[in-house]
């Protein structure tokens, strides 16, 4: 056996698993300190918060009698409150029934209502606001264009195509108008796949005309985890020149020559800092969703571009713009995700496109080693499945035990102990065939 050949992979497998940790561990934290900070607020005693399970490596208790914990198992963690039986916050009737009307309001088994549904819903909650908060950031670092179709910074090109500068004010391409950004995207996506156009700029205050490339080069923006392209070693930045000889000289014309290919084998030309690369890819079948709603099935690389062969002039939006901003995008996330799962069950697109911990393992790995600002950006992405698939009403997960809230509020007393114990099993082994199925798509989906 060849075990020094062995090394590059096991080297990215560590990677891989690292970054799954370091994953599971900021979402898992984030999402029980919101069931522990609102349980207290509620008045609700945490007696453990733990991020972990299985033996304790590290723990200390703090003034309010928390025990704060770190255990050997990184792949979860629970808030275990006073009156609790287990992690799964099931109820410990022999404690509470020695604890004064004082002491049981204290417990999760014995606070008002109110305080107990604030407090399941809080972990949830949690995963969403670290969401925003992260994409809150990129916004406030990195800007957002302005409505000018102004140059900014010009991202690197084969020499000889470029020659605008940064400044520069784009009136026209093509002999069209561009008098805002928006009408300047709108015609850069409908021109002809040719190499150079007419560019009317104003530079300094003075008119000119020049000839510079297509609006939309083939440059790499964004390379996705889990692609062809992020396996072929394609980096952000890289410029395609020719797919199995043809040259390509705008990113639609990449994107349609991929969606032809019907999954063969392309060989592509890339053009990095000014040598040239070959890689042949594999476009892999995905079910993307539409504008006007539904899906569509393509052959992707996972390259993602179209940005243009400038970033615009950019400004720094306002806190309550930037709010907006992160909070749409969000929620236009959560709407995809409950589309395709209401798309998977009703079988109008692949149920491959769920994945389970092997596939998020490796989503987190690639994104690690896409730089940090990628890893940040996917950990939110997670952040918002996790805190999305606990709002499902099944039993174990939070959403379940919204709904006992909600039987309760409506008939005036929870669901008996007998009731709940079948719930519980119930809603586990739900679970557990719901991992099984996702774990069959990452070992058996292509």
């Amino acid at each position: 056996m060849d075990i020094i050949g062995l090394v590059p992979s096991f080297g990215g497998m560590a990677w891989t698993i690292i970054a799954f940790i370091v994953a599971i561990l900021v979402i898992v934290a984030v999402h029980e300190y919101g069931h522990y900070i609102v349980g207290r607020w509620s008045g609700i005693h945490a007696e453990v918060f733990s991020i972990g399970f299985g033996p304790v490596i590290w723990s200390r208790i703090d003034k309010r009698g928390t025990r704060w914990q770190l255990a050997a198992l990184p792949f979860g963690g629970y808030v275990r409150f006073l009156g609790d039986s287990s992690a799964a916050s099931g109820k410990d009737g022999a404690l509470i029934s020695q604890l004064s009307p004082e002491e049981r309001r204290h417990t999760m088994h014995g606070a008002p209502l109110w305080a107990r549904a604030a407090t399941v819903a809080a972990g949830p909650a949690f995963n969403f606001i670290f969401a925003i908060l992260v994409f809150a950031g990129f916004f406030l670092a990195y800007g957002v264009a302005t409505d000018r179709p102004v140059v900014g910074a010009l991202k690197p090109m084969p020499e000889a195509t470029q020659s605008l500068q940064p400044g520069d004010l784009i009136l026209a391409v093509d002999g069209q108008a561009t008098p805002d950004l928006e009408t300047y995207v709108a015609v850069g996506e409908k021109l002809p796949h040719q190499a150079s156009f007419d560019y009317r700029i104003e530079r300094a205050g003075v008119e000119t005309t020049l000839t510079g490339p297509h609006p939309f080069p083939p440059i790499a923006d964004a390379v996705q985890p889990r692609s062809a392209a992020m396996e072929a070693g394609i980096k952000v930045g890289d410029v395609v020149t020719t797919v199995d000889g043809t040259p390509v000289v705008a990113f639609q014309q990449l994107r349609d020559m991929v969606g032809e290919s019907g999954g063969k084998t392309l060989h592509l030309q890339i053009w990095r800092d000014g040598t040239t690369i070959e890689a042949d890819l594999t476009p892999r079948r995905a079910d993307l969703p539409l504008e006007a709603g539904g899906f569509e099935t393509r052959w992707l690389i996972g390259l993602s571009g179209g940005g243009g062969m400038f970033t615009p002039e950019i400004r720094t939006p306002g806190p309550w713009e930037t709010l907006t901003l992160a909070v749409d995008r969000v929620w236009y996330i959560v709407k995809v995700s409950l589309a395709s799962i209401w798309s998977m069950i009703t079988g109008a697109i692949s149920s491959c496109n769920m994945a389970g911990p092997i596939g998020m393992a490796e989503a987190m790995g690639d994104a690690a080693r896409g730089g940090l600002e990628m890893f940040v950006q996917t950990l939110a992405m997670f952040s918002l499945g996790i805190g999305l698939m606990n709002l499902f009403p099944i039993p174990v997960l939070d959403g379940g035990h919204l709904v006992f809230h909600v039987w309760e509020a409506v008939t005036g007393k929870p669901p008996s102990d007998g009731a709940m114990r079948i719930l519980m099993t119930t809603g586990l082994v739900l679970l557990l065939l719901l991992m099984v199925f996702a774990v069959t798509n990452d070992l058996f989906c292509p």
